[in-house]
């Protein structure tokens, strides 16, 4: 028998999604079908944007037994959501959690191969975060390793 337990959960879903993509529209749409369900999620509607991640979010990303990770466009332009991914990562690794990727009107293969919009956001946040390429080689490699999780493609007919 293992020594270590799996932290209770408190939410069933956290929707990880770029709100200037798919919230006024997909995720909207996501989260009210989840919710008919009886399904709790956890969705970040109450963070003022352009804060650093707060460990209230982080806390629900390992409070959350499933995280659903709506990548967009636009999801690699924001730090924030690559941090939630990196944490989302994590919290598959070390709490058993699962992660369902939703490709949103992009190819996968974008995302893992980081070309196109990804590739774009990445170079710029190598120059934001110059001092700092560890952090954004991490969120190179949380791309890539989400991107090889089967998952639902919204072009898939």
């Amino acid at each position: 028998m293992n020594n270590w337990t799996i932290p209770p959960w408190k939410y069933h879903v956290f929707l990880s999604f770029r709100g200037e993509d798919t919230r006024k529209g997909f995720t909207d749409h996501l989260q009210a079908a989840l919710k008919q369900r009886g399904i709790i999620t956890f969705l970040d509607d109450k963070l003022n944007r352009g804060e650093v991640i707060s460990d209230q979010l982080l806390q629900a990303i390992d409070e959350s037994l499933v995280s659903l990770v709506v990548l967009s466009e636009g999801y690699a332009s924001s730090s924030w959501c690559l941090d939630e991914l990196q944490r989302i990562l994590e919290s598959k690794k070390s709490l058993a959690r699962e992660v369902i990727p939703i490709f949103y009107k992009i190819d996968p293969s974008d995302v893992r191969h980081q070309r196109g919009s990804f590739a774009h956001a990445l170079q710029k946040h190598g120059k934001s975060f110059a001092k700092n390429k560890e952090k954004v080689q991490r969120w190179k490699d949380a791309l890539e390793e989400v991107a090889n999780i089967a998952g639902y493609d919204s072009t898939d007919q």
